[in-house]
């Protein structure tokens, strides 16, 4: 039986290499950058696990993460991992190079789901470099504002700037090509 919030319990924990604190910031894969707003056991099936409760910055949604699989979520990128993702954006050629759209879709799909932002920058450059040759189908248009609001928001917290910045800054890389 799950508990309710308020019989969970916050545990406060020290941070080692893949564990986060209340008010870290985190990425989860397709979801974006959110920040770890509690840390707490909840009961399930008679056994009590500790979760992750992170508060997604771009919807306000909440998921739970338990803390002993926590595989994909990540920290935010440092600062210096930035430019290497510019780099990604500011290249030419196509990283999925197979011809349907369908089949692109899934290839793409797959990238985001790595939590990668190196990944979701080669799927935002992609579907730029195509959208100049040929019209993107709907699904194909979809992907491409969720790879660019993910790498907008990483980017912004990476960055320590506001989102107008990294978004005048993706301007500048795709009207150049």
């Amino acid at each position: 039986m799950q508990k309710s919030r308020s019989e969970s319990r916050i545990v406060e924990k020290t941070t080692t290499p893949g564990e986060f604190r209340v008010g870290d910031k985190a990425v989860y894969p397709a979801h974006g950058v959110g920040e770890v707003t509690a840390i707490e056991n909840r009961e399930f099936s008679g056994q009590t696990q500790q979760f992750y409760i992170l508060r997604i910055l771009e919807n306000g949604m909440t998921v739970m993460i338990p803390t002993n699989n926590i595989r994909g979520l990540r920290e935010v990128i440092s600062a210096d991992k930035v430019d290497r993702v510019f780099e990604i954006l500011r290249g030419k050629s196509l990283s999925v190079d197979t011809t349907t759209w369908n089949r692109r879709y899934r290839e793409y799909m797959e990238k985001i789901k790595t939590g990668s932002i190196f990944e979701v920058a080669e799927v935002l450059r992609d579907l730029y470099l195509l959208k100049f040759d040929k019209d993107l189908s709907f699904c194909e248009l979809k992907l491409l504002d969720t790879a660019r609001g993910l790498l907008l928001k990483e980017l912004a917290v990476a960055q320590n700037c506001d989102e107008e910045a990294v978004e005048e800054e993706f301007r500048r890389i795709f009207s150049r090509q």
